[in-house]
């Protein structure tokens, strides 16, 4: 009889798959909406097969230690990689338009489109070295994840994009700017010792001035984006929670 571990290690697989088209999306530019809304898609998809595989494991009781790695080896594609690339793409993408608009020569931007390449490799390596790090904590830490986990992250810079190639105006080339060190940042917040709570109902604790916070945070960023207000709302989901593991874990070493 065909064993049972089949099913997850077919999601684990699709995450993977997922992570793939969205590479193969962005190097096509694009399939039907352009390269920065039909790749995050594929990321998002990824985040769901990544979510599914492990519930399946443990309803079927087949956890393993090569489903874990297997876990491991597909989010560095799906969330590290993939969204890496994508960050490049959306930075090239703001400071291309906003260089247009204002008559700006490409030749004198060229020095920052590729400290935007250094970024996404950064973002990257960072995801590596944070997937390899929660594999050998898998065991000692329970109640909260060390460092922002990498599907949050990947997916707060495939949510971005889409969020920006959705606006109804050209976003300001200062924005192009600031997007690496944001990629860069978010790459530090998983290689961090910030506590991000994993909701479920031990371990970390949940500081209400930091859920208080968080949550204004993601009320304002949905109301200045309300024009795009799906593409507001997605973005709002991952990055309040990079905000919030910040916040949170400065509150409770202040209380």
């Amino acid at each position: 009889m065909m064993s049972k571990a089949w099913i997850p290690n077919v999601c684990t697989s699709m995450n993977l798959v997922f992570g793939i088209l969205s590479i193969f999306v962005m190097l096509m530019g694009g399939v039907k909406f352009g390269p920065l809304i039909d790749a995050p898609i594929f990321i998002l998809l990824a985040l769901l097969a990544d979510g599914l595989d492990g519930r399946l494991a443990r309803y079927f009781g087949t956890t393993d230690e090569r489903g874990k790695e297997m876990d491991s080896l597909c989010d560095v594609v799906s969330f590290g990689v993939a969204p890496g690339i994508i960050s490049v793409l959306f930075t090239l993408s703001i400071i291309s338009m906003a260089a247009m608009k204002t008559g700006t020569p490409p030749d004198s931007l060229r020095y920052f489109m590729y400290f935007s390449i250094i970024a996404g490799v950064i973002y990257a390596v960072c995801g590596m070295w944070r997937l390899a790090r929660f594999n050998v904590n898998a065991g000692t830490l329970h109640g909260y994840f060390m460092g922002l986990p990498i599907p949050a992250g990947g997916c707060m810079i495939a949510t971005a994009a889409m969020l920006i190639a959705n606006l109804p105006f050209i976003p300001p080339i200062m924005i192009g700017y600031v997007v690496p060190f944001v990629v860069i940042f978010t790459g530090f917040l998983m290689v961090s010792n910030i506590h991000y709570p994993d909701f479920k109902g031990t371990g970390e604790k949940i500081n209400i001035a930091a859920l208080i916070l968080s949550l204004l945070f993601a009320l304002g960023l949905i109301f200045l984006c309300r024009a795009v207000f799906p593409f507001a709302v997605l973005f709002a989901i991952f990055s309040t929670y990079a905000v919030f593991g910040i916040l949170n874990t400065i509150c409770n070493k202040i209380a």
